[in-house]
């Protein structure tokens, strides 16, 4: 077994594990990729200040993330078909994230279904919800999702139309996958893989097959998914649904500063500035560029979390000291999932917190809730015409 040491081993590790057409589905970003790549880069254009000499004993990492408590500020961002990076993925991630003590976040297009989860023991879980066409389908899964007693719902805003995704497209995505030609040769390739998925029943988007009428089978059910997300969804429907919903509301996709005062205004307790992992708008800031303003207009009316980007527990300290409450992350638990299952997806979340702890104190801090813009060197120019 080799020594992981960082989130950049789990990915080279994934890669290896997994076959083609579903990597590429997570290492990608919609057209030029600028956006997707400028996530990660623009973190490390933030530096670190070195303090030293100060009581670094019993530190605190843990705090709360909307009334629940957690080990550190970071939750597991929803990530559609997971259970195609792994055999039963999101039953895996929800485990490794309940005894690490951290929220686990169900996609809509999840291949393990909310009653799947429910099933196997583990929660409790948040849900995140895609808009879509059928009003007796979101009002359905919204009641699914209240009866398995999850305590919060996370909205996704910014897919009301799907960006386009080059990689998708060149490997026809599907779930499960289409028995081609290359794609059996590439999977032959991993046959770890092949045998764990050969093992489990769930290979396709369980939320939606056989709660949809008419769709049966993996064709229509491609065809209801690409027709489905809905281009009307409006800060009204939002409304609809927080009304709905007699949980914790989460609203996710929060890229604009307008965007995130309406956000409270419609009764959000969270909002999560994301730009999809640069798999929507290309062109788009990054996520930690557009954090500082989004925290001013938002100001102590409701928490305010990043996602898109984070691949360290230095990537967390930054985004905590430039004023997010949390982080929640997509890519380093795939990564982890793929290369070594539940093992990896844990491993992720140790990486995190171990680089969270050490750099904190090497900052000359003892808890997560003292970071503050002293503990960081930004270049004037790095917010912008934003700042």
């Amino acid at each position: 077994m080799p020594v992981i040491t960082c989130i950049e081993d789990l990915r080279r590790l994934h890669q290896a594990r997994v076959p083609r057409m579903f990597w590429e589905y997570c290492e990608s970003g919609s057209y030029t990729e600028q956006t997707f790549h400028d996530n990660s880069a623009d973190f490390a254009q933030i530096r670190l200040r070195q303090r030293v000499a100060r009581d670094l004993s019993d530190r605190r990492l843990g705090g709360e993330m909307i009334g629940q408590q957690v080990s550190m500020p970071l939750a597991i961002s929803p990530t559609g078909s997971a259970g195609m990076q792994w055999a039963d993925g999101e039953i895996l991630g929800a485990r490794a994230a309940q005894r690490f003590g951290v929220p686990f976040t169900l996609s809509t297009m999840s291949i393990c279904s909310i009653e799947d989860l429910s099933e196997a023991g583990v929660g409790p879980f948040w849900f995140q919800l895609y808009v879509m066409r059928d009003e007796d389908f979101v009002d359905g899964i919204i009641e699914r999702a209240r009866v398995a007693g999850c305590p919060a719902l996370v909205v996704t805003l910014d897919l009301q139309v799907i960006g386009q995704r080059h990689k998708d497209l060149k490997n026809g995505l599907t779930a499960p996958p289409r028995l081609t030609l290359p794609n059996i040769l590439n999977m032959m390739t991993r046959p770890a893989w092949c045998l764990a998925m050969a093992r489990t029943k769930r290979r396709t988007f369980r939320n939606i097959m056989g709660h949809v009428k008419g769709v049966d089978d993996l064709a229509n059910l491609n065809a209801w998914t690409w027709e489905q997300f809905e281009p009307r969804l409006d800060w009204s429907m939002v409304q609809r649904i927080r009304d709905q919903w007699q949980g914790k509301f989460i609203l996710k996709g929060i890229l604009d500063a307008e965007d995130a005062r309406m956000a409270v205004d419609v009764g959000a307790d969270a909002i999560v500035v994301s730009n999809h992992g640069g798999r929507q708008l290309d062109g788009a800031l990054s996520s930690i560029r557009m954090l500082p303003s989004i925290v001013r207009a938002v100001g102590d009316r409701c928490e305010v979390w990043i996602d898109s980007g984070i691949r360290s527990g230095q990537d967390l300290l930054k985004a905590l000291a430039l004023g997010a409450t949390g982080g929640m992350i997509g890519r380093p638990w795939l990564y982890g999932l793929g290369a070594m299952g539940e093992a990896g997806v844990t491993k992720a979340l140790e990486v995190i917190r171990d680089e969270l702890d050490i750099t904190m104190a090497l900052c000359g801090e003892r808890d997560v809730a003292d970071l503050g813009r002293h503990n960081l060197l930004v270049p004037e120019d790095f917010e912008g015409a934003w700042g």
